[in-house]
């Protein structure tokens, strides 16, 4: 985002030394998540995926890295997607080639999901080297500095979470019309899970 399109801070307050701080620091929060956005529509496009094919696979490499096994059922509440989604996005991952059916190893009426390795190359493939990337700009912090941007994304995903009661209406949206989270007017599809 170029600086024509950054935000002057209108409703942030009066104080211009503080303000122009925190202007600043919502800007470049707000071009990472433009950037990050773009990366995200790049891989479901260089991938063929839907985004919600994306986090079955992110939840799916998760839960065999921690040895968990995940069930259909498992997979469509953590996505919040009904069973009858939840079956159509599996035999789509399983047509796809990128997850299986596999029996429950302790219960033999129960199947359990998971991806593929072809389907870990892929991924492995397609974000490798922007996930390398990124650790080595996290890495470069000190650790005073690593405290300090994890204090402050905690606390804006807060400032994010947190509703104002007072501003809302019927559906949660603001009496502005927006979300109740971020900017005035801000429509509550314009936030995406990471």
């Amino acid at each position: 985002m170029d600086a024509d399109h950054h935000a002057k801070g209108y409703w942030y307050g009066k104080d211009p030394v503080q303000k122009e701080k925190a202007v600043d620091v919502l800007n470049a929060l707000r071009d990472y998540r433009v950037s990050e956005q773009a990366m995200r529509r790049r891989t479901r496009s260089s991938m063929l995926m839907g985004e919600k094919d994306l986090l079955a696979l992110r939840y799916l490499f998760e839960a065999e890295a921690d040895g968990r096994v995940m069930k259909p059922k498992d997979l469509g509440e953590r996505l919040g997607i009904t069973s009858a989604s939840m079956t159509t996005l599996i035999d789509r991952l399983v047509e796809s080639g990128h997850i299986r059916r596999e029996p429950h190893p302790t219960d033999r009426r129960a199947l359990i999901l998971r991806a593929t390795p072809a389907s870990d190359q892929e991924v492995r493939h397609t974000l490798g080297g922007m996930h390398r990337r990124m650790m080595d700009v996290a890495s470069a912090l000190s650790p005073e500095e690593a405290a300090v941007v994890t204090a402050f994304l905690r606390d804006m995903r807060q400032a994010l979470d947190t509703v104002d009661d007072e501003n809302t209406v019927d559906g949660g949206n603001t009496v502005d019309g927006g979300a109740g989270h971020g900017e005035p007017g801000a429509a509550a599809g314009d936030s995406q899970p990471s």
